[in-house]
């Protein structure tokens, strides 16, 4: 894979990002998802006064599960500014409920140039799934 992320990808993320509430952060964050089927599903994070907000990584998932899917093929994250803007502890305990070897990740600046490429092992190393559960 090359290091240039699709244009509509990009203009996806972009918009969704647009979308996202985030009145106490003023860190607005997108993503999207595309499951083992192809389907692109997206999320923005919403924060409330509590503090206990839903990120953009977790909306996207959510759509994705809500639709029936269940394995990423790729996770797309795009912060506001140029800095890498990764999945929380959180969800990169989500992504890893549902992701494999083959799933990407990938972090970009505001723009949506690439900024950094991970596997789930290299996102969250020595992880606990639902193979430790014994089922």
């Amino acid at each position: 894979m090359s290091d240039a992320v699709d244009p509509a990808i990009v203009g996806t993320l972009i918009a969704v990002r647009d979308n996202a509430y985030a009145p106490y952060s003023q860190h607005p964050v997108g993503a999207m998802v595309e499951s083992e089927s192809g389907a692109r599903f997206v999320g923005a994070n919403v924060e409330v006064a509590h503090y206990k907000g839903l990120c953009a990584e977790a909306s996207a998932i959510a759509a994705m599960v809500s639709a029936g899917e269940r394995r990423l093929r790729s996770v797309f994250v795009i912060g506001p500014g140029e800095h890498l803007c990764s999945p929380c502890g959180d969800c990169r305990q989500r992504i890893r409920e549902f992701a494999d070897a083959e799933t990407r990740i990938l972090v970009l600046d505001a723009q949506g140039g690439l900024l950094k490429r991970y596997t789930i092992d290299e996102l969250l190393p020595d992880a606990f799934g639902p193979e430790n559960l014994g089922q």
